[in-house]
């Protein structure tokens, strides 16, 4: 009966111990920075363009003003990994799988960004779910770019 009230206890301290070790991750990189979600970055509005260099219609963004106050800050985000050019390191991060996400034509441009790494730690393959950190900077001119950049990405290991 002693044994299994040590175990009991063991199991309790033990999944405290994991629980506060991922609260304090997270209110760590909390002093230094935000944990959005993609519907965060749904603060935005889209107009159609005609680009005349490519003689075609792009959507150009309108940042509301929640995403507007992010531009240049620190942030943290979790999602789906889509490689784009994998000898030059260029990633993509979407809130979707690669099936359903904005190149199939199943989502729109705010569920998107470029990750531009600083370090990569590893390569990466399409749909790992993974968080990044780094700086957010919000494009409403480059087509050429994702509306969404995160400069300086790096993993991180924290999940929410």
């Amino acid at each position: 009966m002693q044994r299994d009230r040590f175990s009991g206890s063991a199991l309790r301290i033990l999944a405290f111990a994991l629980l506060f070790s991922g609260v304090m991750s997270q209110s760590l990189f909390a002093q230094e920075g935000t944990v959005i979600t993609w519907k965060t970055l749904t603060d935005v509005k889209f107009s159609e363009k005609y680009v005349q260099k490519y003689q075609d219609w792009f959507l150009f963004p309108t940042f509301g003003p929640s995403v507007r106050a992010l531009e240049g800050k620190p942030v943290a985000i979790k999602g789906y990994v889509i490689p784009i050019d994998l000898e030059e390191g260029i990633y993509a991060l979407s809130a979707f799988p690669f099936a359903a996400c904005f190149f199939c034509g199943a989502a729109g441009p705010e569920s998107v960004m470029t990750l531009m790494i600083s370090k990569p730690k590893r390569k990466y393959n399409t749909d790992d779910v993974v968080t990044f950190k780094g700086v957010l900077r919000l494009n409403d001119t480059d087509i050429e770019q994702f509306n969404y950049i995160l400069e300086n990405a790096e993993e991180v290991k924290f999940h929410y």
